[in-house]
């Protein structure tokens, strides 16, 4: 029985399928193990290696794993049910074959053990961009890189080979009756040259220039990745810096974020961003750029930090003007989603000398301590109003009335004991 790769999907006729994972238990006691059956079949669906699902198996549940690729066996210690890995499957689906985009299992891996780098690169969007390597696994891949790039070069490299063969073994069985080869058939009249000729419109020209601008790209993304930090953060500097002396930035918070992807730069976006886009006028501009950084900083708690390293940085260029409004700047970033509690919290805890001097960095501190203060109080306030609401409503009464056109909430107030009228004493 087959199931959808991504099983998000409802669709029946969804075309990616692959086979539900069939797992077999065998062994007893501390020899007991878990094999995969049809973890090669599954894998070829997926366009990955067989032993990268085992091995997600093992890191997700922290079993050691073993691979018999000769007879196709996949085995993870202990004893686990089918319906279990079939569900951690799809954590590594998510992972490691979905594109990010546009959620197609059509992605290829690239490995780069020289940068400790793994991409994914998708042949229906064309989307381009790297894998978070926190995961265990990738740590596994990097050492033990998909063999289809090589085996597919292997099998080129074969077929030009026995074709140069098949050239060379007709041209000197040829070569003794030289004079024998026939000439040519003359080219018929009626063919036309355009079937061999090259275009040389301006339409024909620019279809070819854009065909070759397309795969300098492909290398240029190689050979940028090749690069160290430091170059490919000046790059995506310049990237912006140009956009911005265009005119173009309003627009393009999507083409920054893809350029900061391509050049694997992403967490540090937005400490080039506030170099760029702000000034002593940040208050305005954090509401005009609010979507270039949200791109970069939502659920991204590293961002988020480059954030305040990138404000630390500002502070020190306008410090008469910033300095004394550093709670209310820290305020706009929490308020525009662009910084989290905990973040926020963690920052100031720990006073650092990274993007500043000690001597500013705890004058920053000590500005952002009012605001700081009253988020955790707030944060306690939220937390115990909570609370109340929930015995609040216990005490709320929706009440419908046929004759009514709206709903009415009524609060019910806890009944008091009656009190008997004319209590006679002496009867007790």
């Amino acid at each position: 029985m087959s199931v959808n790769v991504n099983r998000n999907v409802s669709d029946q006729f969804y075309r990616y399928k692959m086979p539900r994972l069939i797992a077999k238990v065998e062994g007893k006691g501390n020899g007991i193990k878990t094999v995969i059956v049809n973890m090669v079949d599954v894998a070829k669906a997926l366009n990955r290696p067989p032993t990268y699902p085992t091995k997600y198996f093992g890191c997700e549940l922290g079993a050691q794993t073993q691979f018999d690729a000769k007879n196709d066996r996949y085995i993870v210690n202990g004893s686990h049910e089918a319906n279990k890995l079939q569900d951690m499957l799809d954590g590594f689906i998510r992972k490691f074959v979905l594109c990010s985009e546009c959620d197609n299992p059509e992605t290829d891996l690239n490995i780069n053990p020289k940068k400790q780098t793994i991409g994914s690169a998708c042949k229906a969007c064309g989307y381009r961009g790297m894998l978070d390597t926190r995961h265990k696994l990738c740590t596994f891949i990097l050492k033990n890189p998909p063999e289809s790039d090589s085996t597919c070069v292997k099998e080129k490299k074969e077929k030009k080979n026995r074709k140069k063969d098949k050239e060379n073994g007709s041209g000197s069985g040829e070569a003794g009756n030289h004079n024998d080869v026939d000439a040519p058939d003359a080219v018929d009249g009626e063919e036309e040259d355009d079937d061999w000729a090259e275009e040389t419109t301006e339409e024909a020209q620019r279809r070819r220039m854009e065909e070759i601008s397309d795969h300098a790209k492909n290398l240029t993304l190689s050979e940028d990745l090749e690069k160290t930090l430091e170059e490919r953060v000046n790059m995506f500097y310049n990237f912006v810096k140009q956009k911005k002396e265009s005119e173009a930035i309003d627009s393009a918070d999507k083409e920054i974020l893809a350029e900061a992807d391509r050049l694997d730069v992403r967490a540090m976006g937005p400490l080039i961003l506030s170099e760029l886009l702000f000034n002593e006028n940040i208050r305005d501009q954090i509401k005009k750029y609010k979507r270039h950084f949200l791109r970069f900083c939502h659920n991204d708690k590293k961002a988020q930090k480059y954030l305040l390293g990138g404000f630390e940085c500002l502070v020190k260029l306008h410090q008469g003007q910033l300095l004394p409004r550093v709670p209310i700047i820290l305020k706009d970033f929490y308020d525009a989603d662009l910084l989290e509690e905990d973040v926020i919290f963690a920052w100031a805890e720990k006073v650092s000398k990274k993007y500043v001097s000690k001597e500013l960095a705890k004058e920053i501190h000590a500005k952002a301590a009012p605001f700081v203060k009253w988020l955790k109080e707030a944060e306690e306030e939220s937390e115990g109003s909570e609370e109340d609401e929930e015995e609040d409503d216990e005490n709320v009464e929706v009440v419908y009335s046929s004759s009514a056109q709206e709903l009415k909430v009524e609060t019910i107030q806890p009944e008091k004991a009656e009190e008997e009228d004319d209590l006679d004493i002496d009867a007790i």
